[in-house]
């Protein structure tokens, strides 16, 4: 062991500190040159307040990083915070179904004062923490049994398998099934990364694809009759893009017309045409799109570059770990980043139905970004803990 102890703070991954903190100023940017001109249009007091108030929660980000980055990683392996945890994020999410009122079709939000409060979207970090501390403690079950080391035992209210879909479930009902589809995802990339046979990920993919292919043809052919109305709005819409142009589908076409506006190098920042009341909600989920009006392919591509380039990082981080929980962790917050990506840019361009899920960054949506910073936290904790241990430290 080295003589001279080495600070934590000296193992810094910046491969992942530099991209986030661009991205994150990037997105300030970006969300002022959506919400300002709208704000002046309805007369609001300032046409920085969207700017201003993702920036108290960006530098409130800072803070949990600071704070994450040096906690002991043993302290997210204890039986009784998880349990903690898991138990508040349960209970935050039935009092937000019960007593909140809807937005949009759903009721996701806790309202404390001036401030709104989304469980869904926390419970994405929650939910990868909570497998990886389950799966990380059966990996010498799934040497041996692989993904039947997973379905062991009568199913038990303690059972993960209980918890996981009971968690899912609380936030389908809400209904937010943009965050339930992202909840799935991440459940079966974490089963994917807990060691279980390669076989097994491809014969649930295959599966998992074939059957959202007949799902989109059901609720076709029978006009979404049973499921809630802005959902199948919604499919429609990505079915038949230019078929209610004032209705369901107005936000998809828009979102064209915004990609065709900005060519390669895009029409300047801030002057963008849909922005200016032909994209509902352009600051939220849309966001891409009038960054493409924008800036141009070249510069969406830049901005797209550096994410995926953190989020590659942040899986690399996950492959190297030694301990299982960390590089469970770190896969899971990786796969996070890249089906948020997926799912966003899907939705935009008409891969899959829209799912009013935000661009990682740069969308509007303070929670969101407290999610991102804590996930970036914990992956730059276990890259330094992995280093120090490699060091003898």
């Amino acid at each position: 062991m080295p003589d001279t102890k080495i600070k934590k703070i000296h193992l810094l991954d910046y491969s992942i500190l530099v991209p986030y903190f661009v991205l994150s100023l990037v997105g300030l940017v970006i969300v002022y040159s959506a919400t300002g001109t709208s704000l002046v249009g309805v007369g609001a007091v300032g046409s920085m307040s969207y700017v201003i108030k993702q920036s108290i929660f960006w530098l409130i980000s800072l803070v949990l990083i600071a704070l994450v980055y040096q906690m002991k990683l043993t302290f997210l392996k204890s039986e009784f915070v998880m349990l903690a945890v898991i138990v508040t994020e349960g209970v935050l999410l039935i009092v937000t179904r019960l007593f909140s009122q809807a937005t949009n079709g759903a009721v996701g939000w806790l309202y404390i004062g001036g401030f709104s409060m989304q469980p869904a979207e926390y419970l994405k970090i929650i939910l990868i923490w909570f497998l990886a501390f389950i799966f990380s403690r059966r990996q010498d079950e799934i040497h041996y049994d692989g993904i039947y080391a997973l379905k062991k035992g009568k199913l038990k209210l303690t059972d993960w398998r209980v918890i996981t879909l009971g968690m899912i479930f609380l936030v389908a009902i809400q209904p937010d099934m943009g965050n339930a589809a992202i909840l799935v995802l991440i459940t079966l990339v974490l089963i994917f990364v807990s060691g279980i046979n390669y076989r097994w990920g491809t014969i649930i993919t295959s599966v998992a694809v074939i059957l959202s292919v007949i799902f989109i043809k059901v609720v076709d052919w029978t006009h979404g009759k049973f499921i809630p109305k802005y959902i199948y709005t919604r499919f429609d819409a990505f079915l038949h893009p230019f078929k209610d142009m004032k209705g369901g589908s107005l936000q998809l076409a828009n979102s064209y017309f915004a990609i065709n506006n900005g060519g390669w190098f895009g029409r300047g920042l801030g002057n963008s045409i849909e922005k200016r009341g032909y994209l509902p909600e352009a600051h939220t989920d849309f966001i891409f799109s009038i960054v493409i009006e924008e800036l141009g392919l070249v510069g969406a591509t830049l901005i797209l570059t550096i994410l995926i380039f953190m989020i590659l990082r942040i899986i690399q981080v996950g492959i190297r770990s030694q301990d299982s929980f960390n590089s469970m962790m770190a896969l899971g917050i990786g796969g996070m980043f890249l089906i948020q990506v997926f799912v966003n840019l899907g939705g935009i361009s008409g891969i899959i139905p829209s799912t009013g899920v935000t661009f990682p960054f740069l969308s509007q949506g303070g929670n969101n970004l407290l999610v991102l910073g804590i996930a970036v936290a914990f992956v730059l904790n276990i890259s330094a803990s992995e280093k120090k241990e490699r060091l003898g430290y």
